[in-house]
């Protein structure tokens, strides 16, 4: 077993920095449980009281974590910052030698051209810091779909033509897609693992440039005992005002909690999957993911796969580290309110299966709360949803005795004392100040350094944006609360959740139908809690009308959220700017020229449109060659040699449509068809093909000269 490494915090000074922490947690949910409790009790006690004082307990336990986080982060940053952090083991300057490194990109039908040109960026990046030897690039392909595989391959051989990369960027695509994006790492690290000393990890949307991936290498060779190092990525290149809000929110807000998260985790953090490198070897060893007992929703193979990975590497001796400052990491978040809950859908789901992990043997205490973290990220939505009701119940229950305890008149009581404040807005105040107070010592701290606001697009605009989110926030937080809800419930009725691609771009027409269709029922939940609410208690009604406006308003608002222009808009005023755009970094400046130039390009013919990439694959010698090469060869039986002879005959003789996808990914996977299909094309005569064959021949001088797939300069 590996030993971690003692000479940051010695365990003592590592349990005096816990303790602060989970003290003041302690604290806190003490000091408003007392609250709360006087107040429900001044009548005396109820059976009914219990359950919703057990609920409040558990909930603003969790609210006192983020609050207490971004106070030490806080205030570890107004003290210069945390001395105790794994970049200052790399004194600036210090250039160390390099280990093999594989850069992974797994991937699974996502924009081919978003893909490689962030490839093309990072690669351009790495060589421009000479130290490209030292970099492999993978493309994992796990993509299921006939255009995207080959519009893949051909994009990839573009871009080593035109890098040079042959020998340094490789393309696979696995023919099974086994246990999704763990079962596509475990892939690459059975056949080329060994071959590496680290890798990175990256997600299709990520970004990182030449300098960091290099500081990586060099911080993971500076502490041997270190398996991952997590870096925190930047939100970047939202459109839609929703976008552009969370990357806003992630860039104003995240460095308090990163420093927080840093006090008290030390060699003990967490895995988010992505932008982060990895010790191969020890991973290899440690790291494997067994499947859990019974079937999906809970059981079955581990679907969120990087806390469960983070907890192995600790439980085997290795460290884990959050690294806060590295720059030139990013990431892009998703475009609407509804992308973003198809996401959370997936996350629900899989993090939810972690309750079966709480108590595995052998996990580190901090891995189980990041895990027990991860389960509340959810489980906490219908907890809410079930507390806010119990007290709705409550207060028109309370609203009908003459002695009613919600009168203006019920003083807060402290340790005996009566202090002349509604306990109730004690208590609401309370709640604002957990909740408000990280985001305002934040904005203070921007603030109050005139470059750092600058680069917010000035103090005033900060301050206005900044405003606007918080209003937002907390419209979108009820809706956000009905939607967890609905996929816990789901999850615990059995309902699996299918891998669907997410979306990472939205356009200027709002989508009014599915807005309706998604959000319909939060607006009549809202409505009619709102309509009782009002008639039985109006007092309530308006305490709780911020909740019911964010549910009433929830159409209008996730469309409004989702409108490119708007975004436009908000940025050509200068609202919600971050450092990337008013300063932004020649990576993303340069991606975001090379996709402008790969969006131009003309799309293939409408009625070609839908098997383009099965055209190519068949008609041009070019990318037929490319494809078959890619292919491993396999001496198929005398069945399967029937089974493809009758497929492809169905192909040129009837078209595309005349088979299934499956039908032809299937002929795709296999040499010998292609081989067969391309020259029986070409050689057939013309009523032999079916219609759409016959154009597709006619076109084909037109989209060579342009070919749709190519990476275009």
């Amino acid at each position: 077993m590996r030993v971690t490494a003692t000479e940051w915090l010695s365990p003592r000074q590592l349990s005096r920095r816990r303790r602060t922490f989970f003290s003041g947690v302690f604290f806190l949910t003490s000091l408003a449980v007392w609250f709360m409790a006087d107040l429900m009790w001044r009548n005396g006690m109820a059976a009914t009281d219990w359950a919703p004082l057990v609920l409040f307990t558990i909930l603003f336990a969790q609210i006192a974590v983020g609050f207490m986080t971004a106070v030490i982060g806080f205030f570890m940053l107004n003290r210069g910052g945390d001395r105790k952090r794994i970049e200052v083991t790399l004194p600036p300057g210090e250039d160390l030698p390099l280990a093999s490194t594989a850069i992974i990109m797994p991937v699974f039908n996502e924009d081919v051209s978003r893909v490689f040109e962030g490839l093309r960026v990072i690669y351009r990046s790495v060589q421009e810091t000479k130290k490209l030897e030292h970099f492999d690039f993978f493309i994992l392909s796990d993509s299921n779909q006939p255009n995207q595989w080959i519009q893949e391959e051909v994009a990839w051989v573009e871009l080593c033509k035109q890098v040079g990369g042959f020998g340094r960027i490789f393309y696979r695509k696995r023919r099974q897609q086994i246990n999704k994006k763990a079962g596509n790492v475990a892939d690459f690290l059975r056949r080329w693992g060994k071959s590496y000393r680290y890798m990175v990890v990256l997600d299709a949307d990520s970004i990182m440039t030449g300098e960091a991936l290099v500081k990586l290498v060099s911080l993971m060779e500076k502490n041997p005992t270190t398996g991952i190092i997590q870096t925190a990525p930047r939100l970047v290149n939202g459109e839609t005002l929703y976008a552009r809000l969370q990357q806003f929110a992630n860039r104003l807000y995240s460095p308090i909690f990163l420093a927080g998260l840093n006090y008290w985790q030390q060699d003990e953090g967490n895995y988010w999957g992505h932008n982060a490198i990895i010790r191969v070897q020890p991973f290899i060893e440690h790291c494997a993911l067994p499947d859990l007992p019974g079937s999906e929703p809970f059981g079955g193979p581990i679907l969120s796969h990087d806390f469960v990975e983070a907890a192995l590497m600790r439980r085997a001796g290795w460290a884990v580290w959050l690294a806060t400052d590295i720059e030139g990491t990013y990431e892009e978040g998703p475009p609407t309110l509804i992308d973003s809950a198809k996401r959370d859908r997936r996350w629900c789901q899989g993090n939810m299966q972690h309750s079966w992990l709480l108590l595995a043997k052998g996990f580190r205490p901090t891995s189980r709360f990041h895990l027990l973290m991860g389960v509340f990220a959810y489980v906490s939505s219908p907890l809410w949803l079930l507390f806010l009701m119990l007290s709705t119940l409550q207060a028109f229950s309370l609203a009908r005795q003459p002695d009613n305890p919600l009168r203006s008149e019920a003083f807060t009581s402290l340790f005996g004392y009566q202090i002349e404040v509604p306990e109730a807005f004690t208590l609401f105040v309370l709640t604002m100040l957990m909740l408000f107070t990280p985001k305002l010592m934040a904005l203070v701290r921007t603030w109050q350094d005139k470059d750092a606001a600058e680069q917010f697009g000035g103090r005033s605009r900060l301050l206005l944006s900044a405003l606007l989110e918080m209003i937002t926030s907390a419209l979108l937080a009820p809706i956000n609360m009905l939607f967890n809800s609905k996929f816990v419930v789901y999850t615990l009725l059995g309902h699996g959740v299918s891998w669907v691609t997410q979306r990472r771009d939205a356009g200027d027409e709002a989508d009014w139908r599915e807005a309706i269709l998604t959000h319909w029922p939060h607006t009549l939940f809202g409505a009619v809690w709102a309509a009782s609410s009002y008639i039985l208690v109006p007092s309530f009604f308006w305490w709780a009308s911020p909740v019911m406006a964010g549910m009433i308003l929830s159409i209008p608002i996730s469309i409004f959220l989702s409108n490119n222009s708007f975004g436009r808009r908000a940025l050509g005023v200068g609202l919600f700017v971050t450092p990337e755009e008013s300063r932004p970094p020649y990576e993303l400046r340069r991606l975001t020229q090379n996709l402008a130039e790969c969006y131009k390009h003309l799309q293939p013919l409408e009625p070609l449109r839908t098997d383009y990439g099965l055209l190519q694959a068949v008609v041009d010698p070019y990318v037929n060659a490319v494809h078959v090469s890619l292919l491993r060869q396999r001496k198929p039986s005398e069945e399967s040699r029937d089974y493809f002879h009758s497929l492809r005959l169905r192909l040129l003789r009837d078209g595309p449509s005349s088979i299934t996808v499956k039908e032809k990914m299937a002929l795709l996977l296999d040499a010998e068809s292609m081989i067969w299909l391309h020259e029986e094309l070409w050689r057939s005569p013309s009523h032999a093909l079916a219609e759409w064959w016959r154009l597709a021949v006619r076109q084909y001088n037109v989209l060579t000269a342009a070919p749709i797939t190519a990476l275009y300069r």
